[in-house]
């Protein structure tokens, strides 16, 4: 069974945006729980909460209990929106989850042994393709996250769904293919300049800096 993480809400009573501004003007979040076929379910929450789950990974594919009095409703976090000047959170929205039902969710990549990966050690560079994956997963096995282990990887090698840890209870969105997550590409190199080129490119500057001092160390003409 999945761990849920507890959130704490209050009812709210009127839907609308003057009654969201009010909320707001309140100290709290104005959310709302919809889905699962029944009436959406208008609640205000604390906004250090929201904030923790922000910072958190994987907030996206978490399971949670939202407990509004008595009663705790499982729920994902499907929206969140943002004051455009603050960037603090000004509304939540909930999907309500019904028994059995399959939930689709963007589950985030979490990349492993950068620093050991042979590829990179090369010079190579991490080109990371997909960030997270979306799939359909049970909400009671559904993964925080995903692993890459970039360590045996080198230049030219990928990531594919295939070699990811932690995917066995979901299945993918995109099925017809092995798709890729990341590979590590070749070092990109700087043109070579031919060395005849190169060399003198370098004699110019020592040139121009010898014509001065030969000119002064030339004797002045006699006057006659």
């Amino acid at each position: 069974m999945a761990e849920l993480t507890t959130i704490e809400a209050e009812a709210r009573e009127r839907a609308g945006k003057g009654a969201a501004r009010a909320a707001r003007r309140q100290g709290k979040v104005p959310a709302v729980i919809y889905g699962a076929k029944a009436a959406p379910t208008l609640i205000a929450l604390d906004p250090k909460q929201v904030m923790r789950e922000l910072h958190r990974g994987g907030w996206r594919s978490r399971l949670y209990g939202v407990k509004v009095g008595g009663e705790t409703t499982r729920a994902l976090i499907r929206d969140v929106q943002f004051h455009p000047v603050t960037d603090l959170p000004e509304h939540v929205d909930f999907q309500r989850l019904a028994a059995g039902e399959k939930m689709r969710v963007a589950i985030t990549v979490l990349f492993h042994n950068e620093a050991t990966s042979i590829g990179l050690k090369r010079g190579g560079m991490l080109n990371v393709v997909r960030h997270s994956v979306e799939c359909y997963v049970d909400p009671d096995n559904a993964p925080e996250h995903f692993d890459a282990d970039l360590a045996d990887l080198d230049i030219n090698d990928n990531v594919r769904w295939s070699n990811l840890k932690g995917n066995e209870n979901a299945r993918p969105v995109i099925t017809d293919r092995d798709f890729v997550i990341a590979t590590v590409a070749a070092p990109t190199k700087m043109p070579e300049v031919p060395t005849e080129t190169a060399a003198a490119a370098a004699a110019a500057p020592a040139a121009a800096a010898a014509a001065p001092a030969k000119a002064a160390a030339k004797p002045a003409a006699k006057k006659k």
